[in-house]
């Protein structure tokens, strides 16, 4: 069996289920080349507007494979090319949604920080255990964590390795949404839903706007966010939308 299966549950979206439940789902090289081959594919692939990444009710990704790491050297792990991996779902320009149940550690914390909304069940575990065997979070878990939750939270996190709850992860800031169980799949799909109901060209600008101002002073981020906000009334969509919006029916946006 594939160890992420690809569906597509709804029209515009696509849903990627991470696929070892013997191991707990861990992301071994194998389910991590899948997972960039995927998004690479869905990134360019028109027809898909939002991109959900779902595990089981018991396990989202409870880490690396350690059994596959265990003896590498640094060399091995410089050449193994993760870093690539991990880069191709990062720059994905459609919004993704992480469906979190059970245990987000590890990698799998850091797969759910590389979406853009994270929906938790209310018994999801987050964490960063890479200290307790010996390493430290290698897949944006000391960036990416310390930009969701601040610096002596991540710290806190990153150097005890102690887990955390699907609540406190939302008081934190890290979770968007915190749902019973047996809803999360289900409120992933109705947010992946209403987003790719929405401009395509819109929501791609709004997401490269979010992410590349946050590496920039708060006047480049606005220049940024102004010129997209501009290019935008050069597309279909927008005549669209506000055309339906003042004739007082339902728009229909065709990513153009």
């Amino acid at each position: 069996m594939p160890s992420v299966l690809l569906e597509y549950p709804t029209e515009h979206v696509a849903l990627l289920r991470m696929n070892r439940p013997e191991a707990m789902n861990a992301l071994d090289m194998k389910t991590r080349e899948a997972l960039a081959d995927h998004f690479e594919i869905l990134s360019k692939d028109d027809n898909v507007r939002c991109i959900i990444i779902a595990g089981n009710q018991d396990v989202f990704v409870a880490g690396a494979d350690l059994k596959e790491m265990a003896d590498k050297k640094t060399l091995e792990m410089t050449l193994s090319g993760v870093r690539e991996k991990w880069r191709k779902i990062a720059s994905c320009p459609k919004p993704v949604i992480a469906a979190v149940n059970g245990f987000a550690l590890g990698g799998g914390c850091e797969l759910a920080m590389h979406a853009d909304i994270i929906i938790a069940g209310e018994n999801a575990k987050f964490g960063q255990p890479e200290v307790r065997v010996g390493i430290m979070a290698g897949g944006g878990g000391t960036q990416r964590l310390t930009r969701a939750v601040g610096k002596f939270k991540a710290m806190k996190i990153l150097l005890t390795g102690e887990p955390f709850n699907a609540r406190e992860a939302f008081e934190m800031g890290l979770a968007s949404e915190v749902v019973a169980d047996d809803k999360v799949l289900d409120r992933a799909l109705e947010l992946a839903q209403t987003i790719a109901g929405l401009p395509p060209l819109a929501i791609r600008q709004t997401k490269e706007a979010v992410l590349a101002g946050d590496d920039c002073s708060l006047d480049a981020a606005l220049t940024l966010e102004r010129k997209a906000f501009d290019i935008l009334f050069d597309t279909e969509d927008q005549k669209e939308g506000m055309r339906a919006f003042i004739e007082k029916r339902k728009p229909v946006f065709r990513g153009k």
